[in-house]
């Protein structure tokens, strides 16, 4: 994937990795789209790249499809869509239902919305690249957000789909999965435990460099997008040994303070 003139939709672009792949994408030479639920933040990135921006709530399937309408018409056929925007949502199965749902309606129903607004086009013309912003919590787990943890699952699980099903008609798709990112996602984890917090921001990387991360793996059109490359290695120590992983994470848990006690809002 050369990004030099092609058309370019980041979602969730208003700050953290979704801004620095906006920023990215047009230093490679792409014209693009910055969308985000905060328009004045989509319209200041969109302002310092040249691009254009426009207001998107992703949850609403309406407003990706509207999303599309406003970058093909200013930029024609759609290229590249990267699906960056997520919230994080810590807590037990007890965090109440409304919550829950809106989790999944970001996390993981903006990338099916999207999806279905721009495969139509990229089939018909035999090529496109789809890009998901999961985790690392897609393929290992975060400690103390149950509702995080599993729609970043469903995020890797709907990309691999995506890749195995269209990839023999032209459509390339990659899977972000960063683990700590210095944003304001990360801070929220001293929701968890300040112990939590401190292992993370040691080892967290700017968005900058996930943006350089992720430009390289689709120049090389790979599936899985690494930032922090020990990922890859808990990723096989946990299919290696299922049960010892988990008794890690467990120890890891403690460790760190973030060991649960009790649910706050237990169901009867």
């Amino acid at each position: 994937m050369d990004l030099n003139g092609k058309n370019a939709v980041v979602t969730g672009a208003g700050s953290g990795i979704g801004a620095a792949l906006a920023m990215r994408f047009s230093e490679a030479g792409a014209r693009v789209t910055v969308a985000d639920i905060d328009g004045a933040a989509a319209a200041e990135v969109a302002d310092a790249i040249g691009g254009i921006a426009t207001e998107t709530d992703v949850a609403d399937e309406e407003a990706v499809a509207a999303m599309v309408v406003v970058a093909s018409e200013a930029h024609g056929p759609i290229d590249v869509l990267a699906l960056n925007a997520g919230i994080a949502t810590g807590g037990s199965v007890d965090v109440a239902d409304e919550l829950w749902q809106r989790t999944w309606d970001v996390n993981v129903m903006s990338h099916v919305f999207g999806a279905r607004a721009v495969l139509p086009s990229m089939l018909e013309r035999g090529e496109g690249y789809l890009l998901h912003t999961a985790s690392a919590a897609g393929l290992l787990t975060n400690i103390g957000a149950a509702p995080y943890s599993v729609t970043k699952h469903a995020v890797v699980a709907l990309a691999e789909w995506l890749s195995i099903t269209y990839g023999d008609l032209g459509i390339r798709v990659s899977c972000l999965c960063p683990q700590f990112v210095r944003t304001p996602m990360l801070d929220s984890l001293t929701e968890i435990s300040d112990g939590f917090h401190g292992f993370a921001a040691g080892v967290s990387l700017s968005v900058e460099e996930v943006a350089v991360a992720v430009v390289e793996a689709m120049g090389e059109e790979r599936f899985l997008i690494l930032p922090h490359p020990e990922v890859a290695e808990y990723f096989r120590s946990k299919a290696g040994d299922y049960d010892r992983w988990l008794a890690g994470m467990r120890r890891l848990q403690r460790d760190l303070g973030a060991a649960p006690t009790q649910l706050d809002n237990p169901r009867r």
